[in-house]
């Protein structure tokens, strides 16, 4: 893996040859990198009390942004969720709601 594939290299202050043509990512698992989130206008929240560990939620999620842990869905990596909504779409109990904004607290 060359240097052009190396995402942590390259950034606003690359210079031209060290950046692929078109500034194709080449290598995989660049995401991890870039906090893609801070992109959402709307945040998915969870109802807790509603939801039923049904887990339909995670394998819809395009951003693999619904982790399990020990068969149990956890919060969502709100790093990563770009906020699209099908989560809350595919809840068939209601516990997943889309609020405004970018902080899954309340802010933005």
């Amino acid at each position: 893996m060359g240097r052009e594939t190396d995402v942590t290299k390259i950034n606003e202050k690359s210079p031209y040859y060290d950046i692929t043509p078109g500034n194709q990512i080449l290598g995989g698992g660049g995401s991890v990198h870039f906090n893609t989130g801070e992109w959402r206008t709307k945040t998915p929240v969870m109802d807790w009390n509603k939801c039923t560990q049904c887990l339909l939620c995670t394998p819809c999620c395009p951003d693999s942004s619904i982790p399990i842990k020990d068969g149990k869905r956890q919060d969502f990596d709100y790093d990563h969720c770009k906020g699209c909504g099908i989560c809350a779409k595919v809840c068939s109990f209601g516990a997943i709601c889309m609020v405004e904004g970018v902080d899954p607290k309340g802010g933005v």
